[in-house]
């Protein structure tokens, strides 16, 4: 299904690797949560994940099957999940209605090793935090993870996430809290670039996101978007 001589070597998820992340546990403030969900069929990819985040100073809780991630997930809260998109059986992509991945507490990383976009844009679209390849080298993938948890721990613990000006115009119930969180840094000027580092995303997911608001408010440009958005907020 994946490509294992390419984490056991050329693409980084290997014993060199994974010996470059016993110094990560050391890298100053961490999250105040340690423990990361690993869903994946596959014995050597669970194997190898478990070892990179361990070294990195995770605690690592694995799953063979979406049915039994499912059930866990339910039970408690990980810092984090990464979630194999192609499972046997219920695929990654049905895994993430069945936990309603949208409103779900941590982030949920959609992992394949195809790196198809389409995939990538309909994990996003189901409530997915991001979309990485399983060719990505052991550093950024545990860089990604860290900043997703740190992202996500700095949120605000209000239910809404949407500035005041933002909680009403029309389609605002259409939105996700995700794709609020991102129109917030569009309304703020934000580049892609600087939104992506500040909710803790890829830059590409950012403009999934962005691609799904504008498309869900109709707008035909970002200056549409902005008079629907900002008009809406100050006209009353």
């Amino acid at each position: 299904m994946i490509m294992l001589d390419g984490f056991a070597g050329e693409h980084g998820w290997g014993a060199e690797a994974v010996a470059r992340k016993q110094r990560a546990a050391d890298m100053g403030e961490q999250p105040h949560g340690r423990e990361i969900f690993i869903v994946d069929d596959d014995p050597v990819v669970r194997d190898l994940l478990t070892e990179v985040f361990h070294r990195a100073g995770y605690q690592v809780t694995s799953f063979v099957d979406g049915g039994s991630f499912a059930i866990a997930a339910k039970a408690r809260i990980p810092a984090c999940v990464i979630l194999d998109i192609y499972l046997p059986g219920r695929s990654g992509l049905e895994i993430l209605k069945d936990i309603d991945a949208p409103n779900y507490p941590a982030p949920i990383f959609i992992a394949s090793g195809r790196g198809d976009i389409p995939s990538a844009v309909e994990a996003i679209k189901s409530g997915a935090f991001d979309f990485i390849e399983k060719r990505m080298e052991a550093d950024a993938l545990v860089g990604r993870v860290h900043e997703a948890i740190k992202a996500r721990t700095q949120r605000p613990r209000e239910s809404d996430p949407r500035p005041a000006r933002l909680s009403r115009f029309p389609g605002s119930e259409l939105l996700t809290r995700r794709e609020h969180e991102v129109l917030a840094q569009i309304a703020a000027s934000a580049t892609n670039k600087e939104a992506a580092r500040t909710l803790g995303i890829s830059q590409r997911t950012v403009e999934i996101h962005r691609a799904h608001i504008m498309q869900k408010l109709g707008a035909k440009n970002s200056i549409d978007l902005a008079r629907k958005v900002l008009g809406a907020g100050t006209a009353g």
